[in-house]
Order: structure tokens, then C-alpha cells, then sequence
């Protein structure tokens, strides 16, 4: 296996976060909110003198190293906290979701926290050692991108409309300050040159002059974005409150999870009826008619953005820590995860679609006209 070679560097730094836990929990001090916040930015600023006086090489060819190798040592933290919420493990952060963010014990926060520990994590040491090696990580960083920045748009929002808005810690203003960094990391991905493409103008030219019926693939990619956008007009009205019968019975009978108190999950479908509708109808467009470049980015973005999303809300919807009323009733189970799976499964098959034959997405060179031939022979 093709270890990065700073890989077991970052490991070691982010693992660290294990007996820095431990020794903050064991003092008393930390029972106060303003404590562990200033605690919370120290621990995080000499985190990263460190980072800047081991790796000074790596951090001066791309910022984001920095950025990468920091987050790696909190998605360990936000694990360290799901695990104990989970009963999984025993005094190490209690003081930080007691007087923190009591709203990480919610079954939302814990979700996150899982996601942050697992994926984020795995994606957080791929790209500090594709820095390194100097490699390109531009499709990670996009879809990190857009998970990040979804977990960040439903999470914060919710602390402040939900049920937990009284309990609102200093340490808030410190997570807002989070938002900043998907603001420039999104720029500098973006930025970032993409893979060159191998295909050749006639290539380009003969995949784009193709039917929709010529790609069945992408003709059942648009039949499931038409369906997807249904779903999420219809969800967005559930949680808007719509009188209709169907809407009654689903809200009841299969997410009544919708209904917690909480705001996460309004959140989340309004963040569905707002921004993912339009994509799902831009998607559809761009499978439709050839030279769509933008795409293949938004969609590894939106592809993090609903990973990111579904996990957290197919967990919650089921987590011994929601009120029984409002979890998922046994016996439609297999209707919630089926829908909620194909929902999260979608965008993804579209992102691999469009990493595995780009042809049809790029932009075909114009044709030259005779007298540039007459020229070129000349």
C-alpha cells in the first residue's frame, strides 16, 4: 500500500487529541463556558505553531496544509465526543459537551461528529499527503468542500432556531468562525488547476454528437434526478407544514423525525428544497445538452453535501437519543432507508459518471475554417 510520507506524522499530531482530552477533562476549571473556550482557540493556535514549525516546506507550496492537518486533530476530537455520547468510551470530554456544545449530545451532533470523525478524517490525511508528495487532490478537496460546508449550513442554524438555542456557549462564536474556511478553501480548490483531459477534439466531438438514447446511462441518471427533485418538493412541504393527506401520513407514519423540535431536520429539507432542487434541474439540463463544464465540480461538491446530509439525518431519524415519538416506527423502516439510500446514492453515481467519461461535459474546440487550414499549409 502507497502510504503518504507525512502520513504517519499527521496521524501522530491528530492522535494527540486523545490525552489533550483526557487532561482538560481531569481539571476542574473547565466547568466554565468562557474556560473552554479559551482553552478550545490556545490548544488550537499552538496546534498549529506546531504544524507550521515541522512542515513549513509543505504549508508555504499550499496553505491548506495547515488547514488539513489542524482539522485532522478536531475530527479525532468530534469522534473521541460521539463515541462517549455512544457510551463507548468514559471521561474524555465531558467538560467540553457540558459547558461547550451541549448541542453535540443531540443525536444530530453525534451524527456529525461521526461523519467528522470518519470520512473528514480519511479525507483530511489523503490531502496532507497528496501535498506532500505534491500530488493533485482537487476532486477530494471538492468533495470535502461541500460536506463540509453542508454539515456547517444545517448545524449552526439549528443551535440557534432549535430547542437548544438557550443553551448557546461562547465556544458558538468560535465554531462560526469555521465558516470562514470553507469561504477560502473553496476558492483556492477551485483555483486549483484540474487533471488534463486525454481525449482529443474528435473524441469530444463524436461522444457530444450522441442521443440521449445513445447513453442510457445518462438517460437513467435524468429519470432519477426527475424523481429525487419530487421527493424534495415533496419533503420541503411536509416540513412546511402543507395540510395535504399524503403529507400528514408521512410526516407520521414514516419521518417523524421532521417534527422534532430540534430544527435540524426542517433545516436540513429546506436546504434540500432551496439548493438541491435547483441542481437536480441544472444536472438534468446539463446530461441533456453537451459542453456543461461546470459540472463535473458541482457535482462532487453536491455529491459531499448530500453524503454528508443523509448520513447525519438517516441517523438521527433512528438514534436512541431522538424522543421515540419522533424516530423512524419499526415497521417502515425498510421504506425510510430505501428512499433516504437512493437519495444519498444518486448524486455519487452522477459524480463517478462524470469523472469516468468527461467527454461530454467539455467544451469542444470550434471548427477551423478553410482559410486557418490554408494558413496552417502555408
Amino acid at each position: 500500500m502507497d502510504i503518504p510520507p507525512l502520513a504517519g506524522r499527521t496521524v501522530a499530531m491528530s492522535l494527540g487529541a486523545l490525552p489533550v482530552s483526557y487532561v482538560l477533562n481531569q481539571v476542574s476549571a473547565f466547568s466554565q463556558p468562557l474556560c473552554v473556550v479559551l482553552t478550545s482557540a490556545l490548544v488550537l493556535g499552538l496546534l498549529f505553531m506546531v504544524v507550521y514549525s515541522l512542515s513549513h516546506g509543505e504549508i508555504t507550496y499550499d496553505p491548506l496544509y495547515a488547514v488539513f492537518v489542524v482539522f485532522s486533530f478536531t475530527s479525532v476530537v468530534d469522534l473521541v465526543i460521539a463515541l462517549q455520547e455512544d457510551g463507548y468510551l468514559m471521561g474524555l470530554m465531558d467538560f467540553y459537551t457540558k459547558e461547550g456544545e451541549p448541542y453535540l449530545r443531540t443525536a444530530h451532533g453525534i451524527f456529525i461528529c461521526y461523519w467528522d470523525g470518519t470520512v473528514h478524517y480519511l479525507l483530511y490525511l489523503a490531502m496532507a499527503g497528496a501535498i506532500r508528495k505534491r500530488k493533485r487532490y482537487r476532486n477530494l478537496g471538492l468533495y470535502w468542500l461541500g460536506s463540509f460546508a453542508m454539515s456547517l449550513l444545517v448545524f449552526l442554524p439549528g443551535n440557534i432556531l432549535g430547542k437548544y438555542s438557550s443553551e448557546i456557549r461562547p465556544t458558538f462564536f468560535l465554531a462560526i468562525l469555521y465558516m470562514l474556511v470553507p469561504c477560502w478553501a473553496g476558492m483556492r480548490i477551485f483555483n486549483q488547476s484540474p487533471a488534463p483531459s486525454s481525449y482529443t477534439c474528435d473524441m469530444v466531438q463524436e461522444e457530444q454528437k450522441k442521443s440521449l438514447l445513445q447513453r442510457p446511462a445518462d438517460l437513467t441518471l435524468i429519470v432519477y434526478l426527475i424523481l429525487a427533485a419530487f421527493f424534495t418538493v415533496f419533503r420541503g412541504l411536509v416540513v412546511l407544514d402543507c395540510p395535504a393527506d399524503a403529507c400528514f401520513i408521512y410526516i407520521y407514519q414514516y419521518e417523524p423525525y421532521l417534527r422534532d423540535p430540534v430544527a435540524y431536520p426542517k433545516l436540513q429539507m429546506l436546504m434540500y428544497l432551496f439548493y438541491a432542487l435547483p441542481f437536480y434541474c441544472l444536472a438534468a439540463y446539463a446530461l441533456t445538452f453537451p459542453g456543461c463544464s461546470w459540472l463535473p465540480d458541482w457535482a462532487l461538491v453536491f455529491a459531499g453535501a448530500i453524503g454528508q446530509a443523509q448520513f447525519s439525518h438517516m441517523g438521527a431519524s433512528m438514534h436512541l437519543r431522538t424522543p421515540f415519538t419522533y424516530r423512524v416506527p419499526e415497521d417502515t423502516w425498510a421504506t425510510f432507508l430505501l428512499s433516504n439510500l437512493l437519495f444519498a446514492l444518486g448524486p455519487h453515481l452522477l459524480a463517478l459518471r462524470c469523472l469516468w467519461r468527461p467527454a461530454f461535459f467539455l467544451r469542444a474546440a470550434p471548427p477551423s475554417s478553410p482559410q486557418d487550414q490554408g494558413k496552417k499549409q502555408q
